[in-house]
């Protein structure tokens, strides 16, 4: 159980972190010599070469993402909270990794 205060920090750092992540994931295409322009443009094509694993995942990142952009409201929060912890980190865990990896 988070209080609204820790729920609100998860949320805003996911937030950021998403942003980076996507940014990350859309210079690095970019230096392989693919053009994307938006986040899920982004994610599809990060996914379809394998840079990331559960593509669906990070669509639904994407969405949740915008949605708290735009509204908030207590119980979006706490189910907001969990997907990240349980879903969302793992995945952004799995690109950090990887693209170490790469390197």
């Amino acid at each position: 159980m988070t209080t609204e205060l820790e729920r609100a920090g998860i949320i805003q750092f996911f937030k950021m972190t998403f942003e980076l992540a996507w940014k990350v994931l859309k210079d690095y295409l970019e230096s392989e010599g693919y053009m994307v322009k938006s986040p899920r443009e982004t994610v599809k094509q990060a996914f379809q070469i394998g840079l990331i694993d559960n593509g669906h995942i990070w669509i639904d990142a994407l969405s949740n993402r915008n949605l708290t952009t735009h509204t908030y409201d207590e119980e979006l929060a706490d189910k907001m909270t969990k997907e990240i912890l349980i879903s969302y980190l793992p995945e952004l865990d799995k690109m950090y990794n990887r693209l170490v990896e790469e390197l």
